[in-house]
């Protein structure tokens, strides 16, 4: 059945509330601690699974946008004027696409960390901030794009502050430390993970708002 970009766009949005989890560090560390660290494994298992999800749902709730805002450019007949940066917004959701294909199952990573006796830990951390760099990037470039879209067709867009680029952690340091303080310093590690995790949802929530206010303020092509 036929799924207007309209439609895509309000579901996948919409779908935020189930699908972007946020961590409480304190609760999650107090569950743990009352389970005798098995609560340890949900949480993992939770991190890997809320990115993966959240990043298929942008890539969805970003592909109907571009949809939407291409179909306003040939409304207005500046398709051809615009094109260079549909492209570039093309490019975004390709580099997103790939990430969201590449093996993040976190039922079978749960495993992985059950059974490597700690470095499997190390390796979804990795994972975990190495998606976030490059999905938050890609993300940011195909946003700036369609406003800058939007801007051109006379759309206003209530544009939130823009956060900066996140850096990687520095992963060999942050080993070491962990090493060094006997595990204590993976404790850290962890709810870095789980706020920048819970602050990057909640700029895209606020980000969100305001592509969705702009792009439906005018009636949509069929």
């Amino acid at each position: 059945m036929y799924t207007s970009p309209a439609e895509r766009l309000i579901r996948s949005r919409d779908a935020r509330h189930t699908v972007d989890y946020l961590f409480d560090f304190w609760t999650a560390l107090g569950w743990t601690l009352l389970s005798c660290g098995f609560y340890a494994y949900y949480v993992y298992y939770r991190l890997l699974e809320r990115m993966r999800e959240h990043n298929r749902r942008r890539l969805a709730f970003l592909e109907a946008a571009n949809e939407l805002a291409w179909a306003r450019a040939a409304e207005r007949g500046k398709g051809d004027e615009l094109r260079p940066r549909f492209e570039r917004v093309a490019a975004d959701l390709w580099t997103m696409r790939r990430i969201s294909e590449e093996f993040r199952d976190p039922a079978l990573w749960l495993v992985i960390i059950v059974f490597s006796q700690g470095i499997g830990v190390f390796i979804a951390y990795w994972l975990l901030d190495t998606d976030l760099v490059k999905h938050s990037a890609a993300e940011a470039d195909a946003e700036r794009e369609l406003i800058a879209i939007l801007e051109a067709l006379g759309v206003s867009v209530q544009w939130p502050y823009p956060t900066p680029p996140k850096p990687p952690h520095q992963y060999a340091l942050r080993v070491v430390a962990t090493i060094c303080s006997f595990g204590l310093y993976s404790l850290w590690w962890l709810a870095d993970l789980m706020r920048e995790g819970n602050d990057h949802f909640r700029w895209n929530w606020a980000s969100e708002d305001a592509i969705v206010t702009a792009l439906t303020s005018a009636p949509a092509s069929a």
